[in-house]
């Protein structure tokens, strides 16, 4: 084979390895697969330690997805529920580190799976863009239950992110806790793509992408913009972000706490990595 076949050969093969890896970036992004269903044990176990009662919480999405969750309420219950919302890939159960503390001070809580993740239902992860909304009805379930007074949301990661969002539908939280929450999905999308695979090519691989997802699945999750929902917002917002985050860099809350330094507290946790701020500064 002569030298200027092979370059054609490596070129055709660089061509279709461009175009072929946005599709996989894109049904990574969208989907979860091998998902796992929290078994209602756990559910027992937690209530137990703390003397709680439990019981299964289920809403139906404006789009006809069955959301699933756990609704716990302490012995000595003071009226307030909060609203737990877990990470991409995780379920509910990523969130029950928090159950301890807010059992045992008197808050009830609320643990749902994301849609597309653990029991829910729903195919996709959009980032935000339906789960804003679903995070606005469960906040509105929440109200409706015997005794709860106010209601509060607290979220970690990609739950942080959507929990955000949310305050576009009024859900009315009196406060909300975002750990490590994301300001646009774009930037991530970019800083992730460049740190893992190809740091050059971050921006046409991830715009390829975008246009992939729009064409088959009719889904912008690009759109996904926490810091467009925060602008103008008067909701207290707690942000926390550790400084050794190498996930969702620290420099993206502090984008969200620029954008309404009114209505925000930035807490950057020095050595903190990845949604592990309650590890590293209890």
């Amino acid at each position: 084979m002569t030298l200027k076949r092979v370059l054609i050969a490596i070129l055709a093969g660089l061509l279709v390895g461009f175009l072929i890896v946005p599709i996989f970036i894109a049904e990574a992004s969208l989907h979860i697969h091998n998902r796992v269903v929290p078994d209602p044990h756990a559910a027992d176990y937690f209530a137990s330690r703390s003397g709680a009662a439990w019981e299964p919480a289920e809403i139906t999405a404006e789009d006809g997805v069955k959301l699933l969750g756990w609704f716990l309420r302490p012995a000595d219950f003071n009226g307030a529920a909060v609203l737990l919302l877990h990470g991409v890939a995780d379920t509910r159960l990523g969130m029950t580190g928090h159950l301890d503390y807010l059992l045992r001070n008197g808050y009830a809580a609320l643990m749902p799976d994301a849609r597309g993740h653990g029991s829910s239902g729903g195919d996709l992860v959009t980032y935000g863009l339906k789960e804003a909304r679903d995070t606005a009805q469960w906040a509105r379930w929440m109200g409706q239950q015997p005794g709860v007074a106010r209601i509060y949301g607290l979220g970690e990661s990609m739950g942080a992110g959507v929990l955000i969002q949310s305050l576009a539908y009024h859900p009315g939280f009196r406060a909300i806790v975002a750990e490590c929450s994301f300001a646009t999905f774009e930037e991530i999308a970019e800083y992730r793509v460049g740190r893992e695979l190809f740091p050059v090519a971050a921006r046409p691989l991830v715009k390829i992408a975008t246009w992939y997802s729009r064409r088959r699945y009719g889904v912008d999750v690009m759109k996904a913009a926490p810091i467009a929902a925060l602008r103008g917002k008067t909701t207290p917002v707690l942000l926390i972000h550790g400084t050794a985050d190498v996930n969702i860099p620290e420099q993206q809350s502090r984008e969200l706490h620029d954008v309404n330094p009114g209505a925000t507290v930035l807490w950057e946790v020095e050595g903190a990595t990845h949604v592990n701020a309650m590890n590293a500064d209890p």
